[in-house]
């Protein structure tokens, strides 16, 4: 299990960035994502391995001046 925004979410062996956020079905834009201390941009979101027991932050993109 890993855990998203606060809540439990499944795991599993080989999980990137992408997968989840196909698995969350979210329509949000992220720009970044945090997994643990670390942070990963969009363009590594296919290549970035999720560890299992992971504290993962989805950070949106915001416009605005």
């Amino acid at each position: 299990m890993i855990q998203v925004a606060g809540k439990q979410h499944p795991w599993h062996d080989g999980m990137t960035v992408s997968d989840l956020l196909k698995e969350l079905d979210d329509p949000h834009p992220y720009a970044v994502v945090r997994i643990n201390e670390q942070y990963v941009s969009r363009p590594n979101f296919e290549q970035t391995i999720i560890p299992d027991d992971a504290e993962v932050f989805l950070i949106p993109m915001i416009a605005g001046g």
